[in-house]
């Protein structure tokens, strides 16, 4: 939202509401502000509140004019096909957004816009999917909010990107499959200035493998120690980037790096293949170790298969007792609709596609195969009791 409010900020009046913070009205707030448009952002078990919200918002003001987007909208854009919602933009470009409201704001009618479908054209769109532009979001637009914002016990937190798309391609994720298939680095002194510009002690770097290019890690600590910069670093980061440079990752932690979140997904070796992970569980050990020699926390992530049954829920007990990450989270796997995934699954799905609230990585999606459902649930608990 604060790189949509940069885009926009020049030749429109712009408020970012962000619900999510206490005390914060949708009602007050549009009736101060008045709009003639509203944005509305989703992930995949909001579809029923942006739809809620842009009714609400046509209740107050007729001729108001509505736009959804987000990841939900770019997973399944026809979710958002309702007549409370005139815009559905699968992917946000400056072109497709600029363009639109230039038409907006002349009182005409657009166009087939790419990426954008529009329900007076029936919800009909061009796509000319394009390599993804980097724009420098404008933190001032949520200044209000900032002290609110945290990234598991550091707060307060700022977010930054330093790198588009991936070139793991991982079976399940689906941010690859949004910003791009590699790697699109930022320039480091672009990357640099926002680090200096930032007020918060800490920010998360939300890039897909943060730590995957050794030299581009050494430029920037090279840069973080000529301008004096202290920051607090969290990052994602590959089991493969950890153990391939291991020197340079403990250089980026004396300039800052707190903790590493890495998405270990599983103990099965079978099912690293299969999930298309390109390392292999003694891989996992490896980057475990270096991460406790170099002294930073591990915020392991892990996928509970719908295959297990009790006693592989006991070895992943004793997996994750051996790699002793500071934190560990697991999610049931999960495989979103219009992904590789839902067709592998589609005969054993206990959620519709559209009960939009469940597909919450917190539930289990996919029938169990070898143990009852009530007792995959009852392996979960005893999981969630060894690791707290």
């Amino acid at each position: 939202l604060e790189i949509i409010y940069t885009i926009l900020k020049d030749d429109y009046q712009v408020e970012i509401l962000d619900l999510m913070v206490p005390g914060e009205s949708f009602e007050e707030t549009f009736s101060s502000f008045n709009p003639d448009v509203i944005g509305i952002t989703s992930l995949c078990i909001d579809v029923n509140m942006v739809k809620e919200i842009a009714a609400k918002a046509k209740m107050l003001k007729k001729d108001v004019i509505t736009l959804a987007g987000g990841t939900q909208a770019f997973l399944n854009t026809k979710a958002f096909f309702d007549d409370s919602i005139d815009y559905v933009f699968k992917y946000t470009t400056r072109s497709n957004l600029t363009s639109l409201f230039k038409y907006l704001s002349n009182n005409e009618v657009p166009p087939l816009i790419e990426g954008i479908y529009s329900r007076a054209h029936g919800y009909k769109s061009l796509e000319v999917f394009g390599r993804n532009e980097y724009i420098v979001p404008d933190r001032s637009s949520t200044e209000k909010y900032r002290k609110h914002y945290s990234y598991l016990g550091f707060k307060p937190c700022a977010i930054m990107q330093t790198s588009l798309g991936c070139s793991k391609h991982c079976d399940f994720c689906l941010r690859w499959r949004i910003e791009g298939a590699d790697e699109q680095d930022i320039d480091l002194q672009c990357i640099v200035q926002q680090i200096k510009d930032i007020q918060e002690p800490s920010i998360m770097i939300y890039d897909n493998d943060f730590l995957n290019n050794k030299d581009r890690l050494e430029r920037l600590c090279d840069l973080l120690e000529a301008n004096n910069i202290k920051k607090n670093f969290i990052c994602y980061a590959s089991v493969n980037s950890i153990i391939s440079h291991p020197e340079t990752v403990e250089r980026v932690a004396r300039n800052g790096l707190k903790a590493v979140l890495v998405g270990y997904e599983t103990f099965n070796e079978e099912e690293l293949i299969n999930y298309k992970k390109k390392s292999t569980v003694s891989d996992s050990f490896k980057a475990a170790k270096i991460l406790k020699d170099i002294g930073l926390d591990c915020w392991a992530s892990f996928m509970l298969h719908p295959d297990w049954d009790t006693k592989e829920f006991k070895a992943f007990r004793s997996y994750i007792a051996k790699l002793k990450p500071e934190i560990s989270t697991f999610s049931p796997l999960t495989p979103f609709p219009n992904l590789p995934l839902y067709n592998q699954y589609k005969d054993r799905l206990l959620i519709r596609e559209d009960e939009f609230e469940k597909w919450s990585f917190s539930k289990v999606s996919i029938k169990p195969s070898k143990i009852s459902l009530r007792r995959y649930y009852y392996e979960i608990i005893k999981t969630l009791l060894f690791i707290n």
